[in-house]
């Protein structure tokens, strides 16, 4: 039986054990703070998990969002392991994790790729927030498993709406993998199904807007190359927005990439996600899920347009 680690070592998230692009200092260091965030996340929740909000408040403002995530895998795993029983990832959810529900249900996917459960797995009662927990899922399997799992991914994924999802958060930890290189995740998209490609580009784009890393002009770069995809691109960066403006704590690297890959501001990215949220009235299926992502695109493609 799965038991729960006490502890994640911080050396986790160093890219040359895990096997990532190591010749880009900057964005490298840049991401690799962000990774230990989440690892401190976790072992808060750990060490702490009775007084898990008062513990995760005292990590920096900018990475409480990654720190969520990381104590929200804790709380998957709890839950896994109790058959649901334990609840708490509806704990983590409540007081101040509130401000962090993308982070916590992305968080809550982290546990099953590590503990090789099969999905459909039960998750959280959120209509569509619900399935940024296959994201999270498929952002572990490329974290653990680096080229091999997201190209294993991307070949399988089909047409299958669980498999989408789960493959954006794939495209998303392709920036981590990558050292945010736009050049390189071009050549990487460009080798996967051309059905997988959007989920990519959409996921590549909410690790832009949130992780951040890069200047305006690889982030120039990085829309040039995503040619036919920059409105995925564009998406993605929405969803990032909207995350990092309901935490209350908007970073510089939010407001660039908003404007270089959708050219919009945060708070504008917001309504649009939020809006279109409204529009699908409160469906909870996957295919809505990603249909949330599609009016997304078109809006930000006739706002570009128009």
């Amino acid at each position: 039986m799965t038991t729960l680690r006490p502890q994640l070592p911080m050396g986790m998230a160093d890219f040359d054990r895990r096997g990532f692009r190591l010749d880009r200092p900057g964005p490298r260091a840049h991401l690799e703070r962000h990774a230990r965030s989440f690892l401190q996340g976790y072992n808060v929740a750990a060490a702490r998990w009775a007084r898990v909000h008062e513990g995760l408040a005292e990590l920096p403002q900018e990475e409480q969002g990654f720190a969520h995530e990381g104590a929200a895998m804790y709380a998957g795993q709890r839950d896994v392991l109790t058959g649901g029983r334990a609840g708490a990832v509806t704990a983590l959810l409540g007081g101040t994790g509130e401000r962090y529900t993308h982070l916590i249900h992305v968080g809550m996917g982290w546990a099953l790729s590590p503990l090789r459960l099969p999905l459909p797995v039960r998750l959280p009662d959120t209509p569509l927030l619900r399935w940024l927990a296959l994201d999270g899922a498929g952002f572990a399997d490329v974290f653990f498993g680096g080229g091999r799992a997201l190209a294993r991914r991307a070949e399988r994924a089909g047409t299958d709406p669980r498999r989408l999802a789960r493959l954006g958060g794939s495209g998303r930890a392709m920036w981590f993998l990558t050292a945010a290189d736009p050049v390189q995740i071009n050549e990487i998209i460009q080798h996967a199904p051309a059905t997988a490609r959007p989920a990519l580009w959409s996921g590549v784009g909410l690790a832009a807007g949130y992780a951040g890393g890069v200047d305006a002009t690889e982030l120039d770069t990085l829309r040039g190359v995503a040619g036919r995809y920059a409105p995925h691109l564009a998406q993605g960066t929405v969803f990032a927005a909207t995350a990092r403006v309901r935490s209350g704590t908007v970073p510089a690297h939010t407001a660039l990439a908003c404007e270089r890959l959708a050219e919009t501001v945060p708070a504008t990215a917001t309504g649009w996600a939020d809006e279109v949220a409204r529009e699908l009235g409160g469906r909870a299926d996957v295919e809505a899920y990603l249909e949330w992502k599609d009016r997304v695109r078109l809006r930000v493609t006739a706002s570009v347009t128009g």
